[in-house]
């Protein structure tokens, strides 16, 4: 019998660290695909986007996973699973599964007004936000827009330190205090090898 087959359609912005998940646990026959990372930016975006590639996929995998929280989608996203029978991440958003749920809640309960990066927002800080919401080019806005924001807090996966200066040059600006906090890939990590533990019964129960 040829072995099972699973489908991860991933955000961009978080299938690196899936992908080292994947890998560090040598799990065998994933497919990751990827969403644009951009869609971050326009959460309404998400369920269609993620609707699609269920439907371009549709019959070539035994089970789908999707790699994405509820990502500001209302639970519009979790709508379009529920038809095709796909499970996700759980929480509300990336920080949430990092930091985990527990952890998250008291970071925000401590400081509502905190604005948060992970290695990718870190990385791609300056296309996605500075200019992706044209703030560069009418710095006005900044103030406007984050002016309800007093600090930046970065959830690392990578403690290399070799993001640190995005996020610095990040948190300078928005003009907002700095705090890094390393989560590693956290509470995303446990939820995808739990996943896989119940994956791989089934597919003990189906060839036998």
């Amino acid at each position: 019998m040829q072995p099972a087959k699973l489908l991860i359609i991933a955000c961009g912005a978080i299938a690196r660290e899936i992908n080292a998940v994947v890998k560090s646990n040598g799990w065998q026959h994933i497919k990751i695909s990827q969403i644009p990372a951009e869609l971050h930016n326009y959460p309404e975006r998400i369920p269609a986007a993620v609707e699609k590639r269920l439907q371009d996929f549709a019959g070539e995998y035994e089970h789908v996973f999707v790699g994405f929280a509820d990502c500001g989608t209302g639970g519009r996203l979790d709508k379009v699973l529920e038809k095709y029978g796909a499970s996700r991440l759980a929480g509300s958003h990336c920080y949430e599964f990092y930091a985990g749920s527990e952890a998250f809640a008291k970071l925000a309960e401590a400081e509502l007004g905190t604005f948060y990066l992970t290695d990718y927002l870190a990385k791609h800080f300056e296309p996605l936000i500075m200019q992706g919401m044209g703030l560069r080019k009418n710095p006005k806005l900044v103030p406007l827009m984050f002016g309800h924001y007093k600090k930046m807090v970065y959830l690392a996966q990578d403690d290399s330190r070799k993001l640190d200066h995005f996020a610095e040059d990040a948190a300078k600006s928005l003009d907002l205090a700095y705090e890094k906090i390393v989560t590693g890939y956290g509470q995303m990590a446990d939820e995808l090898a739990a996943y896989m533990q119940s994956y791989e019964t089934q597919v003990i129960k189906w060839q036998h």
